[in-house]
């Protein structure tokens, strides 16, 4: 195994890993402002590792450059955490529920302030 097969495979698990607590935090959050949080963080790194690892493969073993997935990675870069903003500000315009255990709503003084 080489050099390059190693770091491909530490790419291939980073994401995988990422995916799966994106996975977990989905499952596991109490309400739709974490689950998004977890949706977009650990979830889109996972991706983006895994585009990553793709086009390293294709790069350095195959011998090809791809732009298809440079233009991927800034694709989902973009706009997953620009989709959960809008979830999140459509589920606190709507007025769902905070988590009862949450202990501040910095929005909901921001708005006050504007006011």
């Amino acid at each position: 195994m080489t050099a390059t097969e190693i770091i491909i495979s530490i790419f291939v698990i980073i994401g995988g890993f990422l995916s799966l607590l994106g996975s977990i935090g989905l499952i596991r959050f109490p309400d739709v402002y974490g689950r998004t949080h977890a949706a977009t963080k650990s979830a889109t790194l996972g991706v983006i590792s895994i585009i990553i690892a793709t086009f390293l493969f294709f790069l350095l073993i195959q011998g090809e450059f791809i732009m298809k997935l440079l233009l991927a990675i800034i694709f989902v870069f973009l706009t997953a955490p620009v989709a959960a903003q809008m979830v999140g500000r459509a589920a606190y315009r709507t007025e769902v529920p905070l988590w009862e255990k949450s202990v501040q709503d910095d929005l909901k003084k921001a708005q006050k302030e504007s006011q």
